[in-house]
């Protein structure tokens, strides 16, 4: 059916001269159409009705008498090819506030279209200009369509929508604002497709969350402040944590039309925009904001290109920001951020900085060619980069400082100015990472334990690793390849636990202990030092075992003055000297073995390393002990198969051992009621309560290892382990890094103790003074229930000093039913040191006529016995320096008679001083 038609004009028969007549004479659903000119009327639309130009765009121009221009409540209203001009720029010069409209192809201007109440509007390739305030103002629960439309030339925002309101904007362009180009407050939505917000004197979008926009496609440049800035509404409730499950697809998208029915969580979301030539920062996100920004472009911001604080949660999927002044992304006070698959290039300062308690967190993203540090972290922020790049740092890579806590999977750091990594007073997690080109690899100086895990260090132009001073440390595997100075840097008070690490290439030492470290180093081979292979200097120590040294430029190894380190099973090959050893260094090596050597001071073995050992002091000759050796050190691991018929022989080498006379009764003692226990099973009786978990209470020196290995195999012959084997642990190889970690560690070390001893050497270390919460009263709770669980299979001794064994026993309510027996192993004698040096001497063929053991005697009754006394141990260094005594005595003699070879005489006892 053809729809009435009214016609408007200035002149000619059957016309309307007015529109308002026109429109007052048509039915619901006519048609108004307006032959060219200009008309002054504001019209009131309440039906459906449609008004048109005759002629086309451009040809009626309809300026508002008063108020709105066009006023619509009812009905559903057409305007096509219209011109409009409000009367008051401030004013609405279209109006809906009921009804339907749609507006195709009309200008506005001296005034805003604003959409009121419930009405709904379809706009399509309309211009809205020289309004003041805002040039289309949605409210209420009123619901937009903007196709092809411009809003530009505004002394104000370009779009607002506030309460409930929804809108949808195709291909649409606001430009050229005083303020905002977008605002949205309350809980309104809107959809952006393909949009521009430029050359606006404030932010391109303002978002006052929980207000909901959906960006696709959408260009933000040119804005004198961000690009896009997201502020929390009063009285937001707080959020929940980033790492919560949230829906894959949140956000207004259902068909890209709306949010999804259930929504959990309402965020904002950007995908495939582009923010660029900002005057402050490209997205700024405060408060509680929840922002998904996705396949996005931000570049040429003037401060951050995200900047995130408050309680916000943002979320990068495939962003690119480059080319800002200041850092690409800096995340502060409680916020969170998480990146995948993100570049983060070219930034005047840093690249991304944490601070405060903010949350970092990247996966597959790039970090490259920033003016400062790459990645800092500072106060007590926390970061996770897994499968990043960073480069081209023009300082660190990685800083960490204060109370800041990262950790680092298989990511690569390449090209830094500075260190790789620096952690400055914070804690790092580092695994399976390469670092290379830096100038140094990575710096470790805080209080707390770094973990290096598996890492890499290639091309370094100074040092691979540096541990400063009083700084402990955990690297496990790895390798350091290719430095300009040492590989692994140990520097004053220093402990560093090492294991399992390759260091080659170096131009300096391999690995250099320096005054005061005391670390554990194990299986960790070095090769073609530019120096020495080790570089222990003066007043160093710690414990070197199943190491090997070859290809270093000088010695092997070198101690310098008073270092005193163990160094056990080392293997050195392929070198021209093996050591140089200060004057008065007091170094030990334990089951060395050395080949293809063209100067060695230290003899070769026959076969590899297992059961020799070799004590090295000063630079005198270097003698040989062997494994049976009294408290002499042996490999953990299984022993030979041990039966019942060699209980008697168990027995008499317990026995045979020097002095613990009440630690024999006990432990002989002990040997006979798990006899009759085994007996009484045999019989099918149960067997009595007891408890074969011991508590060995002593000072250093005092043979704790050595019955420990030997109660161990006592229980083995008696058919009460499986095995028997010791397996030696401390709090470093317990006590994790970092949350979670200690328990899967304690387990691990258990279960290599299964059918034999675990032997846990300064027990008390695990509760120290005044730190209930340190991760050792976790490790002494994963040990309560493993004895449990385990308690026919293993075999648990605590041992330590006897005045901290108690604390030890009382820091957890499982220990003292599982622990009712403590051994004390008393100091020795001086006749019971004696008795050791005589045992020494015989196994490796010296004499010790009378008149020196009485100057032993005599020797060790004048030695201070402090905290510091060795026993045992003090009694075997004596008589290394005893033997280098004597070899530099005899060397002086023309022709040395077989008692000249073999006789210590008084006269080679070592100064005190020197033991």
């Amino acid at each position: 059916m053809t729809p009435e038609l009214q016609r408007v004009a200035a002149r000619g028969w059957g016309t309307h001269r007015t529109i308002g007549a026109a429109i007052r004479a048509a039915d619901d659903g006519a048609v108004v159409s307006i032959q060219p000119g200009s008309y002054k009327e504001s019209l009131v639309l309440d039906r459906d009705i449609t008004v048109v130009a005759e002629k086309g765009r451009g040809t009626v121009r309809i300026t508002a008498a008063h108020g709105p221009g066009v006023s619509v409540s009812a009905g559903h209203v057409v305007l096509r090819e219209l011109e409009f001009e409000g009367s008051d720029a401030a004013e609405p010069v279209v109006l809906a506030r009921g009804g339907s409209l749609e507006l195709e192809s009309c200008e506005l201007s001296g005034g805003r279209l604003e959409l009121a109440r419930d009405s709904t509007a379809q706009v399509r390739g309309c211009t809205v200009h020289g309004a003041k305030r805002a040039g289309v103002h949605v409210t209420g629960t009123a619901r937009g369509s903007f196709e092809d439309c411009t809003i530009r030339s505004v002394d104000g925002y370009g779009l607002t929508l506030v309460d409930t309101a929804r809108a949808d904007l195709r291909r649409t362009r606001v430009q050229r604002t005083t303020d905002c180009g977008v605002l949205l407050g309350g809980t309104s939505s809107a959809t952006f497709d393909d949009c521009e917000l430029a050359h606006t004197g404030d932010a391109a979008l303002l978002v006052y969350a929980p207000a909901q926009p959906l960006l696709r496609g959408c260009r933000l440049h040119d804005t004198r402040a961000q690009g896009v800035r997201i502020e929390d509404a009063p009285g937001r409730p707080a959020p929940q944590p980033l790492h919560q499950a949230q829906p894959e697809e949140a956000g207004p998208e259902a068909g890209g039309e709306g949010a999804s029915a259930g929504q959990d969580e309402r965020r904002i979301r950007l995908d495939k925009c582009e923010i660029f030539r900002t005057q402050a920062e490209g997205v700024l996100v405060s408060g509680g904001s929840r922002v998904l920004l996705r396949d996005c472009d931000v570049r040429e911001a003037h401060g951050a290109g995200l900047f995130a604080y408050g309680t916000a949660r943002v979320e990068l999927e495939s962003v690119r920001i480059v080319d800002v002044p200041d850092t690409a992304v800096t995340v502060a006070e409680s916020a969170q951020v998480r990146a995948r698959n993100g570049v983060f290039s070219r930034t005047g300062t840093g690249g991304l900085l944490a601070q405060g308690d903010a949350v970092l967190e990247l996966a597959d993203c790039q970090v490259a060619a920033t003016g400062h540090s790459a990645v800092q972290l500072a106060g007590n922020a926390r970061a996770v980069l897994v499968d990043c790049t960073v480069a081209d740092s023009a300082q660190h890579g990685i800083r960490l400082s204060g109370g800041a806590d990262l950790l680092a999977e298989r990511t690569r750091i390449e090209r830094t100015k500075l260190a790789g990594v620096l952690v400055d007073g914070a804690d790092a997690v580092l695994r399976d990472c390469v670092i290379s080109e830096a100038e140094t690899g990575v710096r470790l100086d805080t209080r707390h334990r770094p973990l290096l895990d598996g890492c890499e260090f290639r091309a370094i132009r100074r040092t691979g690793i540096e541990v400063a001073a009083d700084t402990a440390a955990l690297i496990r595997g790895g390798q350091v390849a290719g430095t300009g100075s040492a590989g692994v840097f140990l520097e004053e008070r220093s402990q560093a636990w090492i294991e399992e690490m390759e260091i080659s290439d170096t131009q300096g030492s391999g690995l250099v202990l320096w005054t005061g470290s005391a670390p554990r180093i194990r299986a960790v081979t070095v090769t073609g030092a530019g120096k020495n292979g080790v570089y222990v200097h003066e007043g160093g120590a710690g414990i070197l075992e199943d190491c090997e040294i070859s290809g270093s430029a000088f010695p092997a190894v070198y101690t310098g003055p008073k270092s005193a380190p163990v160094l056990r099973r080392l293997l050195v090959h392929d070198v021209q000297e093996d050591l140089s050893a200060a004057e008065d260094a007091e170094a030990v090596f334990e089951d060395c073995w050395v080949r293809d050597v063209s100067v060695s001071t230290l003899p070769q073995a026959e076969e590899e390393p297992s059961a020799g050992a070799v004590a090295v002091a000063g630079g005198g000759p270097v003698r040989r002990k062997l494994a049976s050796d009294q408290g002499s050190s042996e490999k953990n691991g299984a022993e030979e198969g041990v039966t019942e018929d060699q209980l008697p022989e168990l027995l008499a080498e317990l026995e045979a051992l020097v002095g613990l006379d009440r630690v024999k009764q006990e432990v002989g003692s002990l040997a006979k009621v798990m006899q009759m226990v085994k007996r009484r099973q045999e019989a099918g009786l149960q067997p009595p309560p007891l408890s074969r978990h011991l508590v060995f209470a002593g000072n250093p020196g005092t043979g704790k290892t050595t019955v420990a290995r030997l109660y161990g195999r006592l229980l083995a012959a008696l058919g009460l382990l499986a095995r028997g084997h010791l397996v030696e642990a401390d709090r470093g190889s317990l006590v994790g890094e970092y949350v979670g970690h200690t328990a899967p560690k304690t387990t691990a070390i258990f279960r290599r103790a299964l059918g034999g001893v675990l032997f846990i050497d300064e027990a008390y270390a695990l509760v120290p003074y005044a730190q209930s919460t340190d991760f050792g009263h976790e490790a002494i709770a994963t040990l309560v229930k493993l004895m449990e669980d385990h308690r026919d299979e293993v075999v648990v001794i605590a041992a330590g000093y006897p005045t901290d064994m108690q604390r030890f026993i009382d820091s957890n309510p499982g220990l003292a039913s599982r622990f009712t027996r403590t051994l004390t192993f008393d100091d020795y004698s001086s006749d019971e040191l004696v008795e050791i040096v005589r045992y020494q001497a015989a196994r490796h063929q010296y004499q010790v006529p009378d008149e020196t053991l009485a100057a032993l005697v005599e020797y060790f009754d004048g030695i201070e016995r402090t905290e510091h006394f060795g026993n045992g141990r003090t009694a075997r260094q004596v008589f290394q320096r005893m033997t280098e005594q004597h070899a530099q005595r005899v060397a002086e003699l023309l022709d040395p008679g077989t008692d000249d070879l073999t006789i210590v005489r008084p006269q080679d006892l070592p100064p005190r001083t020197a033991v």
